[in-house]
């Protein structure tokens, strides 16, 4: 539909681009599921209790606090850039985790969605490719599109990205893509992590067909057992933009996260962010500073991973003992919030989830995590936000549903 047709008595005339903007899929579905007493596996919210509500509020009155001297600056504008303490300090933890970082190359952004934003809109052209994994991050895809890139999965497994596929598909496009888009740590919406040689593979294949990436990162901190590998970022560090996020390991209503990009891609992302909202609020990147100087994240962060862990298994053990017989199979995160589950070939997750939010609970069914052709027997699952309990009480629920959509019509 062309997008104009909905303002005919209108003056307002949209781009065309608008066309290619939807309303995001998970956050329509959570509407639907806002009805009180659902089991709610859909959004990919962190769990609120792990919300450091008294650290927030002795830093929020540490930076306003009578004779602070940075009560006025952190109300006034800022710089495009970020906060320089607060640069420096990501620039120190990536280096932690194996990447030589100058804090130069950090623009704090408003939430990792923005950092996303502005790599489409100083990257893609239109019609320009664009590679993702399969499937993909959804708030990615709606980043993109209003761009109006030629978006192409490559094949995966539960691995990642497969570096065979990935080779034939770079040997067959007439154009180069402009980068491909991952998520390597226990990926929205999969769960699945890329093990150290597929990290390697994958690489090696992009700097040799000269393929920029774009690494996000917003879960790598929620491991459970062992850190993930080292971020690809450390690896090839002119070729890889890389997005972090403070909102999985502090708050999300903060939107602070940040993008890591090589000098050459820095000046054009810093313009896009200073035409986008000029900078991110001082006052959270103060208040955010005055929380993690003293090493508060080295305390706090096992402590969401412990809660987590504990969710996860719940989840693996009510799957193992509800879906038991049936044809069902789901990935094992070894760190993150969530599960991807591939249901029986003839059942499609979209038309399931009414009669889930009947039954109790809710999901995200799996076919807007695709870029190209949707896969309709898959869902992805949450688990952070539910207690044991209620995750047993879930799956249960989910089994019975899938059982009746499985079992053939009484004549």
């Amino acid at each position: 539909m062309n997008p104009n047709d909905l303002l005919t008595a209108s003056p307002w005339r949209l781009a065309e681009r608008a066309a290619a903007m939807n309303p995001s899929a998970i956050r329509e579905i959570l509407k639907v599921t806002e009805r009180p007493g659902i089991l709610n596996f859909a959004g990919g919210l962190p769990a609120p209790e792990t919300f450091p509500v008294e650290a927030m509020r002795a830093a929020c009155a540490a930076v306003l606090g009578e004779g602070s001297a940075v009560a006025r600056p952190s109300l006034q504008y800022a710089a495009s850039e970020g906060l320089p303490e607060l640069r420096a300090w990501v620039a120190a933890e990536l280096g932690r985790q194996g990447a030589r970082v100058a804090p130069e190359q950090v623009l704090i952004t408003t939430g990792s969605q923005q950092g996303l934003d502005l790599v489409a809109k100083v990257l893609i052209d239109r019609d320009a490719p664009v590679l993702v994994e399969t499937p993909t991050y959804l708030g990615a895809l709606q980043a993109f599109a209003p761009m109006q890139p030629r978006i192409e999965d490559v094949a995966s497994d539960d691995a990642g990205v497969l570096p065979e596929a990935l080779r034939t598909q770079l040997g067959d496009m007439r154009e180069p893509p402009r980068f491909m888009y991952l998520l390597p740590n226990f990926q929205n919406p999969t769960g699945r992590t890329m093990p150290e040689a597929r990290r390697e593979a994958v690489l090696a294949l992009c700097r040799e067909r000269g393929v920029p990436l774009v690494e996000d990162n917003p879960y790598g901190e929620l491991w459970f057992d062992q850190p993930p590998p080292a971020p690809l970022l450390a690896r090839w560090p002119e070729g890889v933009v890389y997005l972090g996020s403070f909102s999985k390991i502090l708050a999300p209503g903060l939107r602070l996260g940040y993008v890591v990009a090589p000098p050459a891609l820095y000046p054009k992302l810093l313009q896009a962010k200073q035409a986008a909202d000029l900078h991110t609020p001082g006052f959270n990147q103060r208040v955010v500073l005055e929380v993690i100087r003293d090493g508060f994240l080295e305390r706090h962060v096992p402590t969401i991973r412990a809660r987590y862990r504990l969710q996860r298994d719940a989840m693996m053990a009510a799957l193992q003992e509800h879906m038991a017989g049936m044809d069902v199979s789901w990935t094992q995160p070894m760190g993150g919030m969530f599960v991807w589950l591939r249901l029986p070939q003839e059942l499609d997750a979209q038309d399931l989830l009414p009669r889930a939010v009947e039954a109790g609970m809710a999901f995200v069914p799996g076919a807007p995590f695709h870029a190209q052709a949707p896969q309709r027997n898959v869902l992805r699952l949450s688990f952070v936000t539910q207690t044991p309990g209620q995750i047993d009480r879930g799956m249960a629920m989910l089994a019975r549903v899938l059982r009746q959509a499985s079992s053939p019509p009484r004549s």
